[in-house]
């Protein structure tokens, strides 16, 4: 008995399943708050501190490099800041850490 053997081409199917995926960047939102204190100056280091006496008592803050000092119009003031002018002290961060963003003079 003779056999005779055909080759069977079996038929393979593949399937490859491609998946997109977005991520989306996370953020994050600080939210700052600016406080003012009010008073009269009774010293002032150019560039460095001011002591205003409030209605809480005296209040030193230091100045930084980008704190600026303009009168009530915004019109930035060159000339150094004297005892017993009235001021506005705005600044953000904590007691400890406070950082002085602008000086309003209003007199």
């Amino acid at each position: 008995m003779c056999a005779l053997v055909s080759p069977l081409a079996f038929a393979q199917t593949s399937t490859t399943t491609t998946e997109q995926t977005t991520t989306q960047p996370t953020t994050t939102t600080e939210t700052t708050t600016t406080t003012y204190t009010a008073g009269t100056v009774t010293t002032y280091t150019p560039g460095k501190t001011v002591v205003v006496k409030s209605d809480q008592g005296p209040v030193s803050f230091a100045l930084g490099t980008a704190a600026r000092i303009v009168d009530a119009t915004g019109k930035v003031v060159t000339a150094p800041l004297r005892a017993g002018q009235k001021v506005r002290v705005y600044y953000t961060g904590p007691t400890e850490s406070r950082v002085v963003e602008r000086v309003i003079v209003e007199e």
